[in-house]
């Protein structure tokens, strides 16, 4: 059997679930931001995904969670941060990394519910600080000409290795915090999956208990993977054993699940996914 290519993402808050991977011959890695592995395995680029959820909904063709482990909160995430210098109830456009489809609209949510603010986003690369494309979402003079942008969404381990000076944004929302306040649910970001057609496969099936066993494996050494991998990732040592210890969830509850269909229920509320329920590998239909 040829190895199941799995497509991920080299942040820090992966590690727990990828770590170790590497060399297990069953699997092969495929590293890409969250935003483009929905593109991956709709191309059959990857076999399995941890893609952002929101793409799970959005996707034309169909595809299952599979809860195997997942990047998600009980709480502040940290790593996704809403900046702005102006107060949040008065913000109209923000600037958001591209990285992160559900950030993205987790966003949008929590501005609507708690500042009753629906702003325009652009599409803003946050390694170069340039806007992918101006085009007519940038008119009126929405291209910053400063270095960071008046109100900025940020995601990953840029938020702590790149982050932005304090002193131009005074107004700061940790997006987690945010939803685990307005709805007593922890947040999902990203899970396993793949497309719905082939979740039967043997192959995926392997792979998929592999990924299960890992991530058990990994959670009993999180203090080695911190210390080994932390700094090639500009982390302090400190706060990254609080993240990844402390701050993120990897396992998929019933919890996380009423939060994910929660959270997809809120965006199509707002027309920012299709009216469309979770699909999750153990509830389909045995072949």
């Amino acid at each position: 059997m040829q190895p199941v290519r799995l497509g991920y993402v080299k942040y820090l808050n992966t590690l727990p679930l990828v770590e170790g991977l590497a060399t297990c011959r069953d699997v092969s890695l495929h590293a890409a931001v969250p935003s483009h592995i929905i593109d991956m395995l709709s191309r059959d680029e990857v076999d399995i995904g941890l893609a952002s959820l929101i793409d799970a909904a959005r996707s034309p063709e169909g595809m299952t969670l599979l809860p195997v482990g997942m990047i998600g909160c009980d709480g502040p995430t940290l790593t996704v941060r809403l900046f702005s210098s102006r107060p949040f109830d008065q913000i109209d456009r923000v600037y958001a990394d591209t990285d992160s489809h559900t950030s993205v609209v987790l966003m949008q949510v929590v501005l609507e519910k708690l500042y009753s603010r629906r702003v325009e986003v652009v599409a803003f690369d946050a390694r170069e600080h340039v806007v992918v494309s101006a085009g007519e979402s940038a008119s009126g003079g929405g291209v910053p000409n400063e270095e960071w942008p008046e109100t900025l969404l940020l995601i990953g381990d840029k938020v702590v290795s790149d982050s932005p000076p304090a002193a131009r944004y005074p107004y700061q929302l940790d997006l987690g915090e945010a939803w685990k306040e307005m709805t007593g649910l922890p947040f999902v970001y990203a899970v396993w999956m793949c497309k719905s057609e082939r979740a039967g496969e043997p192959g995926i099936q392997l792979v998929a208990a592999l990924l299960e066993r890992q991530r058990l494996h990994n959670r009993g050494r999180l203090d080695w993977i911190v210390s080994k991998r932390a700094a090639e990732r500009s982390w302090p040592d400190e706060t990254a054993r609080r993240y990844v210890g402390e701050l993120l969830r990897y396992d998929v509850g019933e919890r996380e699940r009423e939060a994910a269909e929660r959270f997809i229920q809120a965006a199509t509320r707002l027309g920012l996914a299709p009216d469309r329920a979770l699909v999750w590998a153990d509830s389909q239909p045995t072949a």
